[in-house]
């Protein structure tokens, strides 16, 4: 854990500021949730506060409170970069470096004249002024709760806040089954449902929300999906042509990769998605017990994250992507056979 800069930090709060807050791009349910809590906190502490994406979030997060005001830097550029350069701090969160915004945006916040204040759990962090960074914890909407309680303003927390601290943590943990999933965190789910978090609702809204095209694109993802028995590993692979097919919207394939990890047997799985705006093959790694795909993604894949969970991206097609992988595999047998007994 490094705690850095945090009572200077609650100094600089005491008055009121204008706050910036930033997610990563292709923000998901703790990007969201994470940056509007600690707005509709910092607003209620008599701050103005502005959250800014890179880009825009998946459908399924758009009833969140507070969705109507976040600006997206890619559609609403000049909005975003007045706030930015207009703002006495910038909170980033989820995030640990400034390239996970994209480059115009990360060219922006690098010519920034003020200070940055970082809440994230991803490894190996950015240095910032001020900085809350623990890589084992859950989610960064549970480090944004204990951040709050630093402050000692857990009476702050209402229903908005709750809920939106309730959904991040909910989908970085897949509803509370991953090991990072703690006696503490749910302590704190519990103490947000006592604060107003409907759960049922916030279930339903994520994750029962389906459009029949997404039924269907994850159809042909099973479909497409392999198995590598002697190694433990699964993947999946989703053309550009496939994404068409099926009407692809963002965050339509969220989750999928663990579809293959919850195989009987298998503790390493991929998806490869081909993005033919970026030109490249995006990736998401998840991984059970001791095996790192944090570490497998920054070796090869130009990616990071946990260790159980990992993104990457690769610049080659497909099919040499595939082979790349596939080729890789096997120089972590020894790994793969002890690190879970599944």
């Amino acid at each position: 854990m490094i705690l850095k800069g945090l009572e200077d930090l609650k100094g600089f709060l005491e008055e009121p500021k204008k706050i910036v807050i930033v997610g990563h791009r292709n923000p998901d349910g703790d990007a969201m949730g994470s940056t509007l809590a600690l707005k509709h906190y910092l607003d209620k502490k008599g701050h103005k506060s502005t959250v800014v994406m890179p880009n825009d979030y998946p459908d399924f997060l758009n009833w969140l409170p507070g969705t109507d005001s976040t600006y997206l830097f890619d559609w609403q550029n000049k909005q975003s970069k007045r706030a930015i350069n207009n703002s006495d701090i910038i909170f980033l969160l989820d995030f640990n470096a400034l390239h996970r915004v994209g480059s115009d945006m990360q060219n922006t916040l690098e010519a920034y004249k003020n200070d940055f204040a970082m809440i994230d759990h991803h490894q190996q962090p950015d240095d910032v002024k001020y900085m809350y960074s623990d890589t084992e914890i859950c989610s960064t909407c549970q480090m944004v709760y204990q951040f709050i309680e630093m402050n000692n303003d857990l009476d702050v927390i209402d229903a908005n806040i709750a809920t939106c601290l309730y959904t991040g943590i909910m989908t970085d943990t897949g509803s509370f089954r991953f090991r990072s999933t703690t006696s503490t965190t749910h302590r704190i789910i519990a103490d947000l449902i006592d604060k107003g978090a409907e759960n049922d609702r916030i279930h339903n809204n994520v994750y029962d929300a389906n459009s029949y095209n997404r039924l269907l694109l994850l159809g042909q993802a099973l479909s497409n999906l392999q198995i590598l028995p002697n190694y433990k590993t699964a993947y999946i692979t989703l053309t550009d042509a496939e994404k068409k097919r099926f009407d692809f919207k963002k965050g339509d394939t969220e989750g999928v990769v663990n579809y293959a990890l919850s195989l009987k047997g298998i503790i390493f799985a991929a998806i490869f998605i081909e993005d033919k705006e970026q030109g490249i093959i995006k990736i998401s790694f998840r991984s059970k017990g001791n095996f790192s795909v944090n570490q497998f993604a920054r070796n090869h894949f130009n990616g990071g994250g946990h260790d159980n969970a990992a993104g990457g991206r690769s610049d080659l097609p497909m099919a040499q992507t595939i082979t790349k992988f596939t080729s890789l595999v096997p120089e972590y047998q020894q790994e793969l056979e002890t690190s879970y007994e599944a």
